[in-house]
Parts: C-alpha cells; sequence; structure tokens
C-alpha cells in the first residue's frame, strides 16, 4: 500500500470555505479552473500574468495582490486554496480584516513599512486603471496634480531609525476616512473589472457646448474622489447648473439657477490664494431661517488636499441658505465654522471667492 499519506488539511482554507455558500465555493472553482487552464498548468495553479490580467491588475499593485494572494510564496502559483483563503479574508472578512489587507497591499516594496514612495505608486496605478476604464486617460501632468493632493491628506506618524517616517495602520485608517474613494477601489479589487465594478465609476460631466471646459472648477478626478462618500445611482450624469464666470456672482440668480430640481447637488468654490473646495447637499436649497438637511450631508477639498469630511453627528447644522446676503462672502453661511478652520487650516474669514460652480446629480 505504500506510505504516502494525504497532506494534512490546511486549517486557513478550512476557515474561509466557511464564509462562501456551496454555490459560491462552485463558482470559485468554476473560474479557477477557467484560471488554470489559461495559465497552461494542466489544471494546477494560476499564474501570475493570467491572475493579473482576469481581475485588470497593471503594475505594482497587481503584483503586490499576487504576492498577497499565494501567501508570498514567490512561486508564481496560485493554488484553490489561495484564492479561497485571499477571497474569504479579503471579501468575505471583518473589516479590520479587510482594512489589514489592503494596508499590506499599498506596501508594493513589501519592506513592511508603508511610505509616501509606496502611495505614490500605488495612487497613480489607481488613476491610469480608473480613467482607462473611462475611456478618457488623464494627461500626466493631471495625475501628478490629483496624486499630489491624496498624499497631502496623508499622515506619515511612524518613526525608523535612519529613516523617513512611515504610515501606521492608524494613520491608513484616518487617511481612508478623508479619501473613501481610495478604500472603496482598493476593496473591489478582486471583481471582475468594467466601468461599473465599485471605485471605478466615475460621473459623466454634462455642460454646454459653448463652454470651454478649462474653466470648469469640476474635473473628472475631482468628481471621482467625490464619489466615494456616494451611491452607485449618485455617480451616473451631473449637470452644470451655475458658473460664477458665466451666470455673475448674484444671489439671487445663483438661488434661481439652482432651485430647479429635488435631486442631490455639489457646489464647488475657488478662492482667490488658489483652494478649491465645497459641499454636497442631498436636499433641495431653499431660503430657510434655520439649518436643515440630512446627515448624507458632507464638505469636501479638492486643493491642495483632497479630503472628505462627513457630519460628526454633534449637532443638526447642515445646510442652510441664508435669507440676506449681498457681498461676494455670500456663501460662507453654507460652510460650519468648525469645517472652515479644520479644511482651510487657516483663520477666518476666507478670502473672497474666485470662481463658483454648482452642479446637479441627475
Amino acid at each position: 500500500m505504500g506510505n504516502s499519506q494525504s497532506p494534512p488539511p490546511n486549517p486557513r482554507f478550512n476557515s474561509a470555505s466557511r464564509a462562501f455558500t456551496p454555490k459560491e465555493l462552485e463558482d470559485l472553482k468554476s473560474l479557477f479552473n477557467s484560471l488554470a487552464a489559461q495559465s497552461q498548468t494542466n489544471g494546477q495553479y494560476v499564474s501570475s500574468s493570467v491572475f493579473q490580467v482576469y481581475f485588470g491588475l497593471k503594475g505594482p499593485l497587481g503584483e503586490r495582490m499576487f504576492d498577497l494572494a499565494t501567501q508570498g510564496r514567490k512561486d508564481d502559483k496560485l493554488t484553490f486554496e489561495d484564492l479561497v483563503i485571499t477571497k474569504g479574508t479579503y471579501v468575505k472578512g471583518t473589516n479590520d480584516e479587510i482594512e489589514e489587507f489592503i494596508y499590506r497591499l499599498l506596501d508594493v516594496t513589501d519592506d513592511e513599512i508603508l511610505t509616501r514612495s509606496d502611495l505614490d505608486s500605488v495612487l497613480v496605478n489607481m488613476f491610469n486603471h480608473i480613467f482607462q476604464l473611462k475611456g478618457s486617460q488623464p494627461e500626466s501632468s493631471s495625475h501628478c496634480y490629483m496624486v499630489e493632493t491624496f498624499l497631502n491628506a496623508a499622515t506619515f506618524s511612524k518613526d525608523h531609525e535612519g529613516r523617513d517616517k512611515s504610515m501606521s495602520f492608524e494613520d491608513f485608517k484616518s487617511w481612508c476616512t478623508l479619501v473613501p474613494s481610495v478604500k472603496k477601489f482598493l476593496s473591489n479589487l478582486l471583481v471582475p473589472p468594467d466601468p461599473g465594478r465599485p471605485g471605478s465609476k466615475v460621473p459623466k460631466l454634462q455642460y454646454s457646448e459653448n463652454i470651454d471646459s478649462s474653466i470648469l472648477l469640476l474635473r473628472d478626478e475631482y468628481a471621482w474622489h467625490m464619489g466615494g462618500a456616494l451611491s452607485h445611482e449618485e455617480l451616473e450624469e451631473w449637470k452644470l447648473l451655475y458658473h460664477s464666470s458665466l451666470n455673475g456672482l448674484s444671489f439671487n440668480t445663483f438661488l434661481g439657477n439652482i432651485s430647479n430640481g429635488d435631486e442631490p447637488t455639489v457646489l464647488i468654490i475657488k478662492d482667490r490664494e488658489g483652494y478649491i473646495f465645497g459641499g454636497f447637499a442631498s436636499q433641495p436649497w431653499e431660503r430657510h431661517g434655520d439649518f436643515y438637511g440630512d446627515v448624507k450631508t458632507f464638505l469636501f477639498q479638492l486643493y491642495p488636499k483632497a479630503s472628505i469630511f462627513r457630519p460628526t453627528g454633534a449637532n443638526s447644522n447642515l445646510q442652510w441658505v441664508c435669507l440676506n446676503l449681498l457681498s461676494s462672502h455670500f456663501l460662507l453661511g453654507l460652510f460650519p465654522l468648525p469645517f472652515r478652520v479644520e479644511a482651510k487650516e487657516r483663520l477666518n474669514p476666507l478670502p473672497p471667492i474666485s470662481l463658483l460652480t454648482f452642479w446637479y446629480l441627475s
């Protein structure tokens, strides 16, 4: 009979398997068999190149995902057990498990130190992927511009002797609250790629053909950033309702242009010092003597940092249109004091508005 024995069961595989229904495991097995056939390995394993092509992963991010999926063996062989364990942790795991996986994923140099350089590499990889799917690849200068704003929102507090500081796990979690679009994208990499994959969708920006797109404050990358805090349905088409350089800074004109629908809206402001910021409003804009709105409302920065600020729940000061405002500062009442201090990182008052745009999320 010989002394051959079956290999001992893998406890991680057994644990991960329990997170799936029999049908889900069957589908995973079918996927594995298909990818293994493409890898020409007699059905034994999936190669890195086939894995990355199927999931639409390229460059350092794709290589790092495959490395984590194969438990760091460096043998270019993804087994069925590897696939189940990775999916069980990264897709079916608890929020802490998923965040820990993404934190490790960002360490593309695999040195257990998450540096600014790691994040830079991942963000460039992300923008290439997202805007290739959309079919409108931004120029490299636009990439650099956006990557820098996302990096400016990150904190690197972990000390290393003789080396630059790195991002701790707590730094990472704080960063994810400011740039939820990044977490949304990185949480869905093991879903077959298409423009509707969570974290990849970019709203279609609609405006009149006679408007020069160069004067618009909102660009595709900004819309994608804000989309991290919005539902899938709110990322279809955004229509330009108001632009201060086209419609002027009259408060009555502004309110007249934006008060023609019940859908959510996005307000974007650029001040004379170059800061770009604004707010998402889930309720229609109406004249009220007091605050109103709901907790879906949030504020955001676009430049020089890409950050989103959600309501804390400390009060109900969410949305407001002042009854009597005449100067170019008329919109400051829409942004509560704590935001103006935190987002601008300086004392009030804000500099006068340079440009203002308002978009309707149709």
